[in-house]
């Protein structure tokens, strides 16, 4: 699943130290083989070059 800027999401990195934190991507990136990466800000930071992998659609029912 590809996302766009402003999509909420979830990050599952266990290296990151927003693991398992709902974000929002503030930008989305192509690599030059043409997978996306995305930078995801969050409320007290933010995080760049997330691969899509590791990013899940946030529930819409916590709004």
């Amino acid at each position: 699943m590809s996302y766009e800027e402003d999509d909420r999401v979830v990050l599952s990195d266990a290296h990151s130290d927003y693991d398992g934190q709902e974000g929002r991507v503030t930008q989305v990136m192509e690599t030059m083989f043409g997978d996306a990466t995305y930078t995801v800000s969050f409320e007290d930071g933010q995080e760049t070059g997330i691969p899509e992998d590791d990013l899940q659609p946030a529930d819409d029912e916590e709004e």
